[in-house]
């Protein structure tokens, strides 16, 4: 019988799946439109750029990099949630004490520093839990989510350093900035979908039972039925 850590998790996934693709969506096409920011900066090298052209693309871009960013901090706060719940519920099947608490999760992955290490070994950990390995053996982690690790980390520090260089001056320091913004989105949107890929993973090693995929049977209504006619001898 699924515990309500199940039920939630479950609940959370199908919330965090359909918003991570539609926020790769969005940083995908942020990408492109600093793609073209960044060859309308090359063209401004030999001859004058439009004006509309210009101030198109610095909408676009703004209005991408703001909504692509009020969209990664929903799913990203979705997908935290499934994952205080999925460890929970794993810990609960296998009758073990989480190896990390719910805000200490929170924490990890918030703090900078702290999130390059503390989402990948608990998505390692989870793995190993979920796969009812030894509880006593180091956790080790599949090629799916070392390689999550590694695009989150790269993420990461790409974020960082774009940050930074944002407060650089100069023609070429803002060119090399929208490059640095393009390369960013584009992992960004690596991160995206292999996290929808390892949510999928591990929440069907947690619970193989789809909700969606049970035809549910709903009753309409009951026909009274009629009295048999009693017979007599």
């Amino acid at each position: 019988m699924p515990t309500p850590a199940d039920e939630q998790m479950r609940a959370l996934a199908a919330v965090a799946v359909p918003l991570l693709g539609f926020t790769g969506l969005l940083v995908l096409l942020t990408a492109g439109a600093e793609a073209w920011r960044y060859a309308l900066l090359l063209d401004s090298r030999t001859d004058a750029v439009p004006a509309t052209a210009l101030h198109t693309s610095d909408a676009l871009v703004i209005t991408g990099g703001v909504v692509s960013l009020l969209a990664s901090a929903l799913a990203g706060a979705v997908t935290l949630g499934w994952l205080v719940h999925a460890t929970t519920a794993a810990a609960q099947a296998a009758a073990l004490t989480p190896a990390r608490r719910g805000w200490q999760l929170v924490v990890g992955t918030l703090v900078p520093g702290m999130n390059l290490v503390v989402p990948g070994a608990a998505l390692a950990e989870l793995e190993h839990t979920a796969l009812r390995q030894n509880p006593n053996a180091r956790p080790r982690p599949s090629r799916l989510v070392i390689g999550w690790w590694v695009i989150w980390v790269v993420g990461l520090v790409l974020s960082g350093t774009t940050m930074l260089w944002n407060l650089r001056s100069g023609v070429q320091a803002r060119a090399d900035g929208v490059l640095l913004h393009l390369v960013t989105d584009l992992v960004a949107g690596a991160v995206t979908v292999t996290t929808i890929v390892v949510v999928r993973r591990l929440t069907r090693l947690l619970s193989p039972v789809q909700l969606a995929g049970v035809r549910r049977m709903v009753v309409v209504r009951v026909v009274r039925a009629r009295p048999r006619d009693s017979v007599h001898p």
